[in-house]
């Protein structure tokens, strides 16, 4: 089956200019030199918003894509992608985010769970400046902007004292990005708290001093996410509410104001967040773009995102092989349980299934080869037997009309739909029906996932027609190869209703349907 390869759009990524030689900082990274708020006027610097500056990296990146990633921390590289790592969102999901970036929008990532919203949240700081600066005061909970302190602390002590004399620190992108996940999430946790110590210290409940700073106000400057937004708690979303849009934080009924300067992210799950009453409506209406995601919409695609998350070794002191048509049947099973009337389809079925039951499938041929001594050793369908354990968590089985069915059941039945589709494709190019025709002259053959290669040659020395066809899938001359072959043909032939099958002791014998 031929694959298909997604087109990815391309981007740069800059530093801000310095003409200072860098230093050492707390991130372990080099840093612009300049540390005092004249030299920085000096050097050229100007304020902008955090907006502004992704706007203004990420204009640059789409219109000069040969110099991507020139700065100290990446190499240069022509070419490199918009979103490294992520497949199949170049005609769909990239384009919105673009278009997000450019407007200036807050943006909500809506899609079901394992579809890469985490991941393409956590890539957005990557079109930040490498560094910007900030004030260097002792004891301040926020990354003050040099020209436009937002507390009165900060403003006070711009005031009072010479640039010469304001000293200035460095803040790296990648300290500027913070997530949380609604689940639990306070008031406080996020937005802020009246410090008990402070009042008793004789500082007003409505002074701006009175306030122990949350997670965002810590992030002015930055990209504050927010995981599972339906979760969150509907006082943290006033709040929120109010951050995108009055900039008014109310504590306790105060009001403390901050012009703070964020990019805010959330992400939800469709089916919770279009329930009435689970996200307030003004907090909706507030966020500039939705984009939404999806699962990958061909099936070579999943496998391609599948082996890149994975990662998975396959060499070593003990290599595994994984044939084509094993990749196309972990993957296959995903997409048969995102449509199969076992799984409750609200909840979803993420990519991390694929993922997980790929390792798994490796692992235990692995297992083998190095009970077995085999080098390589072959990924089988025996092999899947184990994908229970993965499934466990990773699928919200709906078994209430399904006939009293077991998980084990249900799970089976995905697995061997997902057998049937890849083993008809076969067929169909193949013409491997033909071999049903010798198991109806009453051969049986046994398969085990710990069974050694040499034993099915051994079991097929009679009947070398279905050996010969079932080696058309993949031609080898390895015996391990030719093991997996036969088994793919075996657990398709039972799949498609051709032959019959029985276990006993872990063992799978494959035998002629009795008329």
């Amino acid at each position: 089956m031929a694959a298909r390869h997604a087109n990815m759009i391309t981007m740069s990524r800059t530093a801000p200019a310095s003409n200072a030689a860098p230093t050492a900082s707390a991130t372990g990274k080099p840093s612009p030199s300049i540390n005092n708020l004249a030299d920085l006027r000096n050097s050229g610097w100007r304020s902008r918003s955090v907006k502004e500056e992704l706007r203004a990296n990420f204009t640059r990146a789409l219109a000069h894509p040969s110099s991507a990633r020139s700065s100290s921390e990446y190499p240069p590289v022509s070419n490199a992608p918009l979103f490294p790592g992520i497949l199949g969102y170049d005609d769909t999901v990239l384009p919105e985010i673009a278009n997000a970036v450019l407007a200036g929008h807050d943006m909500l990532f809506l899609g079901e769970k394992g579809q890469g919203k985490s991941k393409l949240m956590r890539l957005l700081p990557a079109f930040l400046d490498e560094w910007v600066p900030y004030l260097d005061i002792a004891g301040s909970p926020v990354h003050e902007d040099p020209e436009a302190p937002i507390t009165r602390a900060g403003r006070d002590f711009l005031a009072a004292n010479p640039p010469e004399s304001v000293r200035i620190a460095w803040w790296h992108r990648s300290e500027r990005y913070a997530e949380r996940l609604a689940p639990g999430t306070k008031f406080a946790d996020v937005i802020g708290e009246i410090d008990p110590a402070k009042l008793m210290s004789g500082t007003s409940m409505s002074a701006e001093d009175a306030l122990h700073f949350g997670l965002i106000p810590r992030q002015h400057r930055g990209i504050f996410a927010m995981n599972e937004l339906p979760d969150l708690d509907e006082l943290v979303q006033v709040g929120l509410f109010n951050i995108l849009e009055e900039r008014d934080v109310q504590i306790r009924g105060y009001p403390v104001r901050f012009s703070l300067d964020l990019l805010v992210l959330f992400s939800a799950n469709p089916s919770t967040y279009n329930r009435s009453g689970k996200v307030i409506p003004q907090l909706k209406d507030r966020i500039g773009s939705t984009i939404v995601t999806h699962y990958p919409r061909a099936r070579d695609l999943g496998i391609s995102i599948m082996k890149q998350e994975a990662g998975v070794d396959l060499g070593g002191e003990f290599p595994v092989l994984v044939p084509p048509f094993m990749e196309e049947i972990i993957e296959e099973i995903s997409r048969v349980a995102r449509t199969s009337r076992y799984v409750d389809h609200a909840s979803g079925v993420s990519a991390r299934f694929s993922i997980a039951n790929f390792r798994t499938t490796v692992a235990n041929a692995r297992r083998r080869g190095i009970a077995l001594g085999e080098k390589p050793s072959v990924a089988r369908i025996s092999d899947l037997a184990h994908l229970k354990a993965s499934a466990i968590g990773k699928l919200e089985l709906d078994l209430m009309g399904s006939h009293q069915m077991t998980e084990d059941q249900a799970i089976d039945a995905i697995v061997s739909e997902a057998i049937a589709n890849v083993f008809g494709e076969y067929v169909d190019a193949h013409g491997l029906s033909e071999i049903a025709d010798v198991f109806a002259k009453g051969v049986r053959v046994e398969v085990g996932d710990m069974l050694a290669s040499a034993h099915y040659a051994q079991s097929l020395k009679s009947v070398p027609e279905a050996w010969n066809k079932a080696f058309e899938v993949n031609a080898s001359e390895n015996a391990a190869v030719r093991a997996s072959c036969v088994e793919f043909m075996l657990a398709g032939l039972w799949a498609t209703q051709r032959i019959s099958r029985s276990e006993k002791h872990g063992r799978v014998s494959y035998e002629v349907r009795p008329s």
